[in-house]
């Protein structure tokens, strides 16, 4: 279920832009400025209504935020670690860097803090079946975890690619009771897997909800979404100032759908001396359908639900996607990443597979961290910058997740059976 349109019809602004972070009011719920919306069947109309009404009512009520801090703290094992790359440092020169800890979370990725958020508000709204999407895999192992915790009926949609790529997190959702049903169609990807989700939610939509992965898809979900991810940022701008008495001079992080990375620059958007860099996949080539860098080949139209950047062809048909990494592999990004490029706040560059696992070679070797390949772009972007900085600069990345599902992917590229 996907609506396809081009730049020349796009929809027409709300009067109100809607500014971007922690001070803003939206006066247009659900809109970015000319991004975000709601472009669903009427069918799944009334659900998103119920969810908007009750993530309303559950932020009004104490008990639900004393219950998320509770497993986020006791479960998740937050506050995950702001730590000093001392070796990666020294070997570049330059800018200082910290890594956020996000892959020594519960379950191994930033994910979790979404996966319980959006449990805790399908159990508030009785709803006790539920379905997600998966790309990496992550997504699919948090959301089956949450399911096992509250005793939940879990269906994770995987692409039969991605299936393929992630076999270890297959393996991992089935074991904690999940169904994983392959999807064929398309590319066998993330767009994919989230096509077959949307057909589910509408054919199922009085006993299930849709636990959505990103700050994708219709409202509210990327203002949820990204509401609880922001406890990447309230940690980390606490964490940099007790250790360096000052903000950093860039945050970066990956950007697939866009949630860790919203996370990560939420509470820093209004301080303007922070540069919030964004790192696409850059895949293995500049023509349509070998990268998914939306900002560098895109263009405005809807995708499942959602007005923002799309990678589509000249008669509006969504564009295939590459990535070394599964979880960038997608040909949209959240729409309120779409309005932090149109306004210059946010400034979104590519890292190509190849930058990606050299990244992931150099600091496994100077740090003893195996990143995930998709925080491995940001890690890239990182090694890249730093050296042209001065030492009194720092840099903080969002480290999203591990890459312990990625040691397929690793062997065949780097050839590490011989090494």
């Amino acid at each position: 279920m996907e609506s396809k349109t081009l730049e020349r019809s796009r929809p027409e602004a709300d009067e109100a832009t809607v500014t971007s972070g922690p001070n803003a009011t939206a006066a247009v719920p659900g809109r970015f400025g000319a991004y975000g919306g709601r472009y669903v069947p009427e069918t799944l109309m009334a659900a998103l209504h119920e969810l908007d009404a009750a993530y309303a009512e559950a932020q009004q009520d104490p008990s639900f935020s004393k219950e998320l801090a509770d497993l986020l703290h006791h479960y998740a094992g937050r506050p995950t670690p702001l730590y000093f790359a001392a070796r990666l440092t020294e070997m570049l020169g330059g800018a200082r860097i910290y890594l956020k800890r996000e892959d020594l979370l519960h379950t191994g990725a930033h994910k979790i803090n979404n996966c319980l958020g959006q449990g805790l508000l399908a159990r508030r709204m009785g709803k006790k079946r539920i379905i997600a999407e998966t790309g990496a895999g992550q997504h699919g192992v948090a959301t089956a975890t949450v399911c096992a915790l509250f005793g939940m009926e879990c269906i994770i949609y995987m692409g039969e690619e991605d299936m393929r790529r992630q076999e270890l997190n297959v393996f991992r959702m089935r074991l904690l009771g999940a169904e994983v049903r392959g999807v064929s169609s398309g590319s066998a990807t993330l767009k994919d897997a989230i096509n077959e989700a949307m057909r589910d939610w509408v054919t199922n939509v009085r006993t299930t909800h849709y636990l959505l992965g990103s700050v994708l898809g219709a409202h509210p979900y990327p203002t949820m979404v990204r509401d609880f991810h922001r406890v990447i940022g309230i940690e980390a701008r606490r964490q940099i100032l007790e250790a360096e008495g000052r903000l950093p001079s860039a945050v970066l992080a990956c950007v697939g759908g866009g949630s860790n990375a919203i996370g990560a620059f939420f509470e820093f958007i209004p301080d303007k001396d922070v540069r919030l860099i964004g790192v696409e996949a850059g895949g293995r080539g500049q023509a349509l359908g070998e990268h998914a860098s939306r900002f560098q080949g895109g263009s405005p139209g809807v995708l499942q639900g959602t007005y923002s950047y799309v990678l589509q062809d000249d008669a509006g048909q969504i564009s295939n996607t590459h990535s070394v990494s599964a979880g960038l592999d997608y040909a949209s990004v959240g729409p309120e990443h779409a309005a932090l490029h149109d306004s210059g706040r946010a400034e979104y560059v590519a890292a190509s597979d190849a930058d990606a696992l050299n990244a992931t070679l150099k600091i496994a070797r100077t740090e003893g961290i195996l990143p995930a390949l998709e925080s491995a772009h940001a890690i890239a972007e990182a090694i890249r910058i730093a050296p042209k900085m001065n030492r009194d600069d720092i840099l903080l990345v969002n480290l999203s997740g591990r890459g312990d599902k990625d040691m397929g992917i690793l062997t065949r590229e780097l050839n590490l059976q011989g090494a």
